[in-house]
């Protein structure tokens, strides 16, 4: 059911939520993570939020599958009707995800007007429900990812209350967007950055619910800044839009986050390589590279060069005809060469 690419697993040990990549709309599909397990084998990978709608009604395979060496990779849920999520976490489990977890985060008014998302802070017994009903469901663990608080329901006391809740209904796991939301009046991007962060209120959940796994989001740009809120007593910490846009910041993330002192670096010319020859197959496939180029404008962010770079998969790398030596082309203009990409397979 997954995607047929004969790649060798990116990790053989459990997932662990030490160090992870946001579910973030657009950005985190197959194509995305399969470049970002070029860089970390260890650090958990999450989908875009998918809707049970879609589990249930799309095309699954497109939807949900995916190559063997994303591994450990999450599936995010979006919804709000407990026999839904379960059916669809079930389906999520029959293709291989790692995790399912459930989005009471997001507050875009689309999300909103089919009652989920982050409206769902205000309703946690429904998310209770919902847990309870894919954990029935399924082996998989069953996470949540949240706001600290969503419009005047901002309290601390009103955090905890929710946490409690939907933890008595069995879920040990808890993501935490270190803001709150405004379902009126902010879009989806300023309600990223407009609420103040408040990692306080994370450190003092984690002291207060000591038996909770806690993980903590939101302005994260590098693993200095990981280390430290690791540091400061919570289970874990997850990147977003710096991962997606400066993803080489993950680059020693397996020595430095999970304590792998002898793993292998990543070489950007050995990823390149490997890109290369995942472009050549989904051109084999009949799909268009632009699917590939789009998610790695960054790989090169801080080189000199790396604006040429980014053109030159921008523009040129977006025409159908487009095969993987543009890849090649792009990295010639931060002097790179194309590495064997044998070297890559054999650090995998």
């Amino acid at each position: 059911m997954k995607q047929a690419f004969s790649e060798p697993s990116g990790s053989s040990r459990p997932p662990t939520r030490r160090l992870s990549v946001a579910p973030m709309m657009e950005c985190t599909d197959r194509h995305d993570r399969w470049f970002l397990r070029r860089i970390t084998r260890r650090t958990l990978l999450y989908s875009e939020m998918v809707t049970t709608g879609a589990v249930l009604r799309g095309d699954r395979d497109k939807l949900l599958g995916f190559d063997a060496s994303e591994n450990p990779v999450a599936l995010q849920l979006g919804g709000a009707e407990p026999a839904a999520l379960a059916e669809s976490a079930k389906i999520a489990e029959g293709y291989g995800y790692d995790e399912v977890n459930l989005n009471v985060g997001c507050p875009s008014d689309r999300v909103q007007s089919a009652r989920f998302g982050a409206c769902l802070m205000a309703e946690p017994a429904l998310v209770a429900d919902c847990v309870a009903a894919m954990r029935a469901a399924v082996t998989i663990p069953v996470t949540v990812k949240t706001r600290i608080g969503v419009d005047e329901r901002d309290s601390e006391a009103e955090l905890l209350a929710f946490l409690d809740t939907v933890a008595a209904a069995g879920c040990r796991s808890f993501t935490l967007h270190a803001r709150k939301a405004w379902l009126k009046g902010l879009s989806p991007k300023e309600n990223r950055e407009v609420p103040p962060l408040n990692y306080d209120r994370v450190f003092r959940v984690k002291q207060l619910r000591p038996d909770l796994e806690i993980v903590l989001n939101g302005g994260v740009q590098t693993l200095a800044e990981a280390e430290d809120h690791l540091a400061a007593g919570v289970d874990g910490v997850m990147l977003g839009r710096a991962a997606y846009h400066t993803p080489w910041v993950l680059a020693e993330a397996d020595r430095r986050i999970f304590g792998e002192a002898a793993a292998p670096l990543p070489e950007r010319a050995a990823v390149v390589a490997a890109l290369m020859d995942y472009a050549a197959r989904l051109r084999a496939e009949g799909l268009p590279t632009k699917l590939l180029t789009r998610h790695i404008m960054g790989l090169c962010a801080g080189l000199p060069g790396a604006r040429a770079w980014r053109r030159h998969l921008s523009e040129v790398g977006r025409h159908p005809e487009a095969g993987p030596e543009v890849i090649a082309e792009a990295f010639a203009k931060v002097g790179g060469e194309v590495a064997n990409p044998q070297q890559l397979e054999a650090a995998q």
